[in-house]
């Protein structure tokens, strides 16, 4: 596995498309949140901030480009040599996506860090921890399923929009209105959960005892995204 996450890493850095889904554009999107924390603050909160760049992050970075390398994996038959191989199919899977889930993390951790030098640190690093790694486990999960039915890499960017907008929207909705109306579909809606996590760690709004209950549709949906990719995903390009 380690032997295919390290020839991954080699091809991220050699395909434009992927570095720029990957790396660039999240980097981009974090600072430009960052220079105008200002703006943003009018309508929300430094949480809503930070809820924002995380799926920026996991949403246009990590997902996208999950999907966007097993389908080209696929499509060249790299996939099917692969499980000619010793390495196991979670091995495989493991190896081809490893990378792409350290960088996610780096990336959030770094810019989360210059959010919190420049407007404040988190009141509970410890639940906004929890709340980013959960976060990369649903769209890591999410990424395998949308695999299942993207034939190609240029496919992957119809494929993917509409988990990141609906993602990416849900936490502007959350950050914006907080969750005192309309909680219970905001908890059920993808990405909904996490944000009311990162609000409540970085704000410092909430305890472990109010957020517990976001905690369960998190795990929900990261037990449907797996479910989902367990079932959709396919080895071989279509004939």
């Amino acid at each position: 596995m380690l032997a295919i996450a390290r020839g991954e890493l080699i091809q991220i850095f050699r395909n434009r498309l992927v570095l720029l889904t990957s790396i660039i554009l999240p980097i981009g999107f974090g600072a430009y949140l960052i220079y105008q924390h200002g703006v943003f603050e009018k309508v929300g909160s430094v949480g809503f901030i930070a809820a924002l760049m995380l799926f920026v992050v996991t949403g246009i970075g990590f997902y996208t480009s999950v999907v966007t390398t097993l389908a080209s994996r696929r499509q060249n038959l790299f996939l099917k040599r692969l499980r000619s191989t010793a390495v196991s199919d979670r091995g495989i899977i493991g190896g081809l996506v490893l990378p792409l889930a350290a960088i996610a993390v780096v990336q959030v951790a770094v810019i989360l860090t210059v959010l919190g030098t420049v407007v404040g640190k988190p009141a509970n690093l410890p639940m906004l921890i929890v709340a980013v790694l959960l976060t990369v486990i649903m769209m890591l999960g999410l990424g395998l399923a949308t695999a299942g039915i993207t034939n190609s890499p240029e496919h992957a960017q119809v494929t993917t929009l509409p988990v990141t907008m609906i993602a990416i929207s849900v936490a502007v909705w959350v950050g914006v209105t907080g969750t005192e109306q309309l909680q219970v579909l905001k908890r059920l809606l993808p990405g909904g959960a996490a944000s009311e996590l990162v609000v409540a760690a970085w704000d410092g709004t909430a305890t472990w005892g109010h957020v517990l209950p976001a905690l369960g549709p998190l795990f929900a949906w990261i037990f449907v995204s797996i479910s989902l990719a367990s079932r959709m995903f396919r080895w071989e390009p279509r004939r």
